[in-house]
């Protein structure tokens, strides 16, 4: 289990979210913001990072950036940008959570559409990659810095290439704790299980959404593992974890 973290401050931390515009990616991003994080908005919809934006302001907790990129078409070039603007504007990177993702469609091997498989595995499992790689010198500027995944497992029937792209982002985050280890800088991911998302609306049409959690209930694994309090890397925490 987590320990407590009614009392984990994020004060001067400055954290990056994938997907912040709505789902899990909005919920952790206001809960950091709430304990005092500078939180870097990332998404491809401009609106709804506005929304979160204004939603942060308006509570009085520091001043939010947004950064638009669509993670479909965005180029290695497009993330060392990102790179560079981040080191102008605060200097270093304190977290990172990887939680933007995108199903496809849930559709057998034999007939998944080709460029869709391409599309899909660019979204869910190159662009952390590609974000990742561009952000270790950020977060190598940090005296605590922590890296973070929203983990899923559907290593079964019809979950083509969303499932394939999300076990191979599990192992990248093993791989990636194994080396950065030494650093000092904590890799882990968090499976939240069935949650009250428009994607889980998306993959479980015929579901009552009414019983799911809700985003904003499972956001302190996410604090934690995003706060200098955590030791453990290497390591995917599950519901019954917190």
């Amino acid at each position: 289990m987590i320990p407590d973290t009614r009392q984990i401050r994020l004060d001067d931390r400055v954290i990056l979210i994938t997907g912040a515009g709505d789902g899990i990616g909005k919920a952790v991003a206001l809960a950091c913001a709430e304990r005092g994080a500078t939180v870097i908005l990332l998404g491809r919809t401009v609106h709804k990072l506005e929304q979160v934006y204004d939603e942060i302001i308006n509570n009085g907790w520091p001043k939010p950036a947004i950064y638009p990129m669509n993670l479909e078409g965005a180029s290695a070039s497009d993330y060392e940008d990102l790179n560079t603007n981040i080191d102008n504007e605060f200097g270093r990177l304190d977290g990172l959570l990887n939680n933007a993702g995108w199903l496809g469609a849930s559709t057998p091997i034999e007939i998944f559409d080709t460029e869709l498989w391409y599309k899909v595995m660019q979204v869910n499992l190159n662009a952390p990659f590609l974000l990742t790689k561009a952000c270790i010198p950020l977060l190598r500027k940090s005296p605590s810095a922590r890296v973070l995944f929203t983990a899923d497992d559907k290593s079964s029937a019809y979950w083509g290439a969303y499932g394939v792209a999300k076990a191979g982002q599990l192992s990248f985050m093993q791989i990636l704790a194994d080396e950065l280890e030494s650093k000092n800088i904590p890799v882990n991911a968090v499976d939240p299980g069935p949650v009250r998302t428009r994607f889980r609306t998306m993959a479980y049409p015929a579901e009552d959404m009414r019983k799911l959690t809700k985003p904003e209930e499972i956001t302190d694994v996410f604090v934690y593992l995003l706060s200098d309090a955590v030791t453990e890397t290497g390591r995917t925490f599950s519901p019954e974890d917190y």
